[in-house]
């Protein structure tokens, strides 16, 4: 008798997980993919609260095939989902958090996507309960796209439909030795390899559940996990991706989102010793991949805490961040005839800090919001000047020789 391959392996990492887990298995229980299209693999990563007894329970009466692995505490979520995928005989994995839950018909239309469309991951829409999910990502579904052209480098949670065979031809697992970002750095690296992303945006796939303990792995961990969890993206980027704009665009993501937390409003309440060990672990990442490509595609406030992160001056820095952290606005200075905008925060202009009028220069995408902004002016000088260069060429290439 020929065993059919499942289309799906959805992989549960379990710790802790009652009675959130009751949801999150009734709704793999609820597809409508079809029982024999799927497989659960639940690692119970040394529970003491009956989650792995729950699961063995549900593996008796499941439907479909159900695979429990019961194992010592591994102490992050990439163990158990590592020891999931090794086990995974599906076309597609699917990573569920035990404390999450999909949404109606979920599986189905994410593999019904990635079958018509070729591609190797989809992004299901995800929606909050109890607790923020990205938006940006989801303004309409896209069968074929990819990181570069898309908002899908804001969404780097591992719970996407991943084509398999990609992650086994380049021996793709979780990072271990990573207790917070480790499933931003595999999902980016699974996008950079992919041959092509789609998002299934007019339907929610994915619901992100807060839980009332406000035990959730993304909250844990110290700055030191972050400035670890930023470093592995920023170097993986770099290692497959030349250096440049695109580079750039996709250095954003750490820089945005892993690195300048590490320098907002919690940095005014640091220790000294804190805040003098936070810029030295930034150092060498704002050495090695700070760039003018990098500085000039964030608003203004974001860009002077970095330079000022990159130029190591925390007196400086500090007093940018006490300003952001009582939401003041920075008053607005035109000059150019409108053409350009400057941001007014602490020591602009100030010839004591030294710090460059560019770094305040707004880009036209923040700029707008201001009263006598006059957008395209830079680019239309450019313009005439080329143009009155060419006739002067053309007109010297179509005079008579003497």
């Amino acid at each position: 008798m020929t065993v059919t391959q499942p289309d799906v392996s959805v992989i549960i990492g379990a710790y802790e997980a009652m009675p959130y887990l009751i949801e999150c298995l009734s709704s793999v229980e609820a597809q409508t993919i079809g029982w024999d299209r799927i497989e659960v693999i639940a690692v119970d990563d040394g529970s003491t609260d009956g989650t792995g007894e729950y699961l063995e329970e549900f593996a008796e009466r499941a439907p479909m095939h159900v695979l429990v692995i019961r194992q010592e505490n591994s102490g992050g979520p990439s163990g158990p989902r590592n020891v999931g995928l090794g086990k995974a005989s599906g076309r597609y994995v699917f990573f569920l958090d035990a404390d999450d839950r999909l949404g109606p018909e979920a599986l189905e239309r994410m593999v019904a996507m990635a079958d018509r469309a070729g591609t190797d991951v989809v992004l299901g829409k995800v929606e909050g309960v109890n607790r923020s999910a990205p938006k940006s990502m989801w303004g309409k579904t896209v069968e074929r796209t990819d990181v570069y052209s898309s908002n899908i480098k804001f969404t780097l949670s591992a719970q996407k439909l991943f084509r398999r065979e990609l992650l086994d031809r380049h021996g793709m697992r979780f990072d271990e030795s990573l207790f917070t970002g480790e499933d931003a750095l595999f999902t980016m690296e699974a996008y950079l390899r992919a041959n092509g992303v789609s998002v299934v945006a007019d339907h929610t796939c994915y619901y992100l559940v807060g839980r009332d303990d406000g035990k959730h792995v993304t909250k844990s961990g110290s700055y030191m996990l972050r400035f670890d969890s930023a470093r592995a993206l920023m170097n993986l980027i770099a290692e497959l991706v030349p250096a440049g704009a695109r580079r750039d665009q996709l250095m954003i993501r750490p820089f945005l989102v892993t690195l300048l937390p590490q320098f907002g409003p919690k940095f005014a309440t640091d220790s000294e010793e804190v805040r003098r060990h936070k810029l030295e672990l930034a150092k060498p990442l704002m050495d090695a991949y700070w760039t003018e490509g990098v500085a000039r595609r964030l608003k203004v406030h974001e860009r002077l805490r970095l330079h000022l992160v990159a130029e190591q001056r925390p007196d400086l820095l500090l007093d940018v961040v006490t300003f952001v952290k009582a939401k003041k606005q920075a008053a607005a200075l035109l000059e150019k005839r409108g053409r350009r905008v400057y941001l007014a925060y602490p020591h602009f202009r100030d010839r004591a800090a030294g710090i460059p009028d560019a770094v305040y220069l707004a880009e036209p995408r923040e700029a707008r919001a201001f009263p006598g902004y006059r957008e395209g002016g830079v680019e239309t000088f450019l313009r005439r000047a080329v143009r009155k260069a060419r006739r002067v060429l053309t007109s010297r290439e179509m005079r008579p020789a003497a």
